[in-house]
């Protein structure tokens, strides 16, 4: 919206002047930023907040007039840019020849997804030296002397082999350091983060938020920085610019925002976000209202309820010593060298009505242990019953059955549902494999009560999924797999790439059917805060080990593992200023691939006190303080 104030100051190294950004033909077209203002000052972190769809992103990209090649353009405003040479540039009316100067030398961008902005047929060295070479002169030999001292910056290990190493055969979290260090080549004096850390894990996640802190205290970047973590933003933000729909509906000192919001939206926005520590004292998860914007106007949805849905009378599902491994190197003549311990020896139980929350890193074997339970993955090892049967010992037509009764939720909506389709078919197969419903209609109306338990229109049962936003498609992914009326459903990080006001209304219609259908959950998460509010029980896993297992209540308040305290104090909390021990994660996660005969040592577990159980540490684990 044009007419809230901006401070224009003749110290500005960036002003976004009434940008407007339009998509489609010039009739009718698509405006995806309307009239949006701000200031960033040289050495300042300005954060531009708002969920899918607010214009976040197409603001940075216009920035750099990078809209252009994405079939967007600007429709008007200015953004003035203070060059290194003291000359101020409109970037909206510069030449190209201009733009690829600025563009690497004086303003860089990270992007969210890594893997997607590094060419996968080059290896590092040569992407990095690339950049050092175009912008900087440098010879071959300087440039990778210089790419090296880059990888060191963002504290990368062993970076003589890295140099050499393809995009494929990094983790996530060091491609995005590659990322922050190709940006830093040049010493740029504005660095544009796109989401940077949303798709990371908690630790690694609070390492590239030290990093860009620390390079920006060393170098006196301005930052941009694109996120709907309102956690990261109270860490990183000295400025906050609110968007909502393509307009800019609040800016101010980050404290401001957060103490004293005035737009309903951004009322909405904080009030989403879950914060850990929420529930402190109390025994059970808790689902709690939430605000959403009904039009202009915040509206409150749901009530506060106190989740005491378990049955500890007896399990529905047992887990004994399940072990899965994975070939992962052969010789020329098929004889296997190495294998993937992604799960060894893991054991816990689930009751009826009870939520398991299954917390670690990417590679810590949890969604290896929900696709082993779903049967789509074979185990090497132990004994999984489930209501007291032994799935080995079952027959085909058992195991049929049994799928009946485990549905699984996966983390991207779009890709588990077929484009060919309508939801309404893809919400009926289960009832049709399953055989549970003969007749057309009937189905046709378990389809629409289905839609409706999780609050969609049974009209919608006659869209494509590509006509739904990514929440109400988890929705008709959630329906689905309750068609076949399950008795256990596994979430694997259901909610982790969703915007906060849409997660919370997820975790409350899970919990809602959870006291509806007496249903059991195995909920598979990276998100700690999301663990808390949602789960009974809490089982931390490293390195494809249970480290940690207990109620939610001993697991999070008496964190006994040095690897759970970890995991906890690397979760940015939602408050500005707000300081705390802060133990710091090093490094990669270890790999689980292991020479065929070195197998790892299996944690013995101690308990702490009646149902909370932590291992015995014997070696210090990865980055202890």
């Amino acid at each position: 919206m044009s007419d809230i104030a901006v401070r224009s100051t003749p110290e500005s190294l960036l002003s976004v002047r009434s940008l407007s950004v339009e998509f489609g033909p010039r009739h009718g077209a698509f405006r995806a930023v309307k009239n949006v203002s701000f200031d960033v000052l040289p050495g300042q972190t300005v954060a531009v907040v708002g969920e899918s769809g607010s214009g976040k992103s197409v603001t940075s990209l216009a920035i750099m007039r990078l809209t252009d090649y994405t079939g967007g353009r600007i429709a008007s405003g200015e953004v003035l840019f203070r060059t290194s040479a003291g000359e101020t540039v409109d970037l909206v009316k510069a030449s190209d020849s201009k733009l690829r100067e600025v563009r690497g030398n004086d303003i860089a961008m990270i992007f969210q997804e890594p893997m997607t902005s590094l060419n996968p047929v080059f290896t590092i060295g040569n992407q990095i030296t690339e950049t050092l070479t175009l912008h900087e002169g440098l010879n071959t030999r300087d440039a990778r002397l210089r790419a090296k001292e880059l990888l060191q910056k963002v504290r990368l290990p062993d970076t003589d082999k890295l140099l050499d190493r393809y995009p494929h055969q990094l983790s996530g979290g060091m491609r995005q350091r590659v990322m922050i260090a190709m940006a830093l080549a040049c010493n740029p004096r504005l660095l544009i983060a796109d989401e940077p850390t949303t798709a990371l894990d908690v630790t690694i996640q609070a390492q590239i938020l030290n990093i860009i802190r620390d390079l920006q205290a060393e170098m006196g970047t301005a930052v941009i920085f694109i996120t709907h973590d309102m956690g990261v933003v109270a860490e990183m933000a000295d400025d906050v610019v609110v968007m909502w729909k393509g307009d800019k509906v609040e800016q101010g000192p980050v404290r401001e925002i957060y103490v004293t919001p005035r737009h309903a939206y951004t009322r909405t926005l904080l009030s989403a976000v879950p914060r850990l520590g929420s529930l402190q004292g109390q025994p059970l998860p808790k689902r709690t209202p939430v605000m959403v914007m009904d039009g202009e106007v915040p509206k409150q949805i749901g009530e506060t309820h106190v989740q005491d849905t378990a049955d500890y009378t007896k399990p529905i599902l047992q887990v004994d010593k399940l072990t899965t491994r994975f070939d992962a190197g052969k010789t020329f003549f098929g004889r296997v060298t190495h294998r993937v311990h992604a799960v060894e020896e893991v054991s816990f139980d689930i009751y009826p009505g009870e939520t398991l929350a299954l917390v670690g890193e990417s590679g810590s074997g949890k969604s290896t242990i929900g696709r082993t339970l779903q049967q789509l993955v074979e185990p090497t090892g132990g004994i999984v019953r489930f209501d007291g049967r032994d799935m080995a010992a079952m027959s085909q037509a058992e195991r049929r059955r049994l799928r009946q009764d485990i549905q699984y939720v996966f983390q991207d909506p779009f890709a588990s549902l077929d484009p060919r389709h309508t939801v309404g078919y893809s919400i009926a197969e289960p009832i049709v494999v399953h055989n549970l419903i003969k007749d057309r209609r009937a189905i046709e109306r378990r389809v629409h009560e289905l839609l409706d338990q999780v609050g969609l229109p049974p009209q919608h049962a006659k869209r494509y999924p590509h006509e739904f936003s990514g929440g109400q498609r988890q929705r008709v992914c959630i329906a689905r797999a309750l068609a076949s009326n399950p008795k256990l459903v596994i979430a694997d990080e259901s909610v982790s790439a969703l915007d906060v006001s849409i997660q919370a209304q997820i975790v409350n219609l899970l919990m809602e059917l959870q006291e509806r259908r007496q249903l059991s959950y195995l909920f598979i998460t990276h998100d700690m805060a999301v663990a808390e509010k949602i789960s009974h029980r809490v089982a931390v896993m490293y390195l494809g080990q249970i480290v940690e297992i207990g109620t939610r209540q001993a697991v999070f308040e008496n964190p006994q593992h040095s690897y759970t305290r970890k995991l906890l104090s690397a979760v940015p909390i939602a408050a500005p200023g707000h300081e705390r021990a802060r133990a710091r994660i090093e490094g990669e996660i270890p790999s689980p691939v292991r020479p065929v005969g070195q197998e790892p040592a299996i944690h013995r577990m101690r308990e702490v006190e009646p149902g909370h159980w932590a291992a015995i540490e014997v070696n210090q684990l990865r980055g202890a303080a």
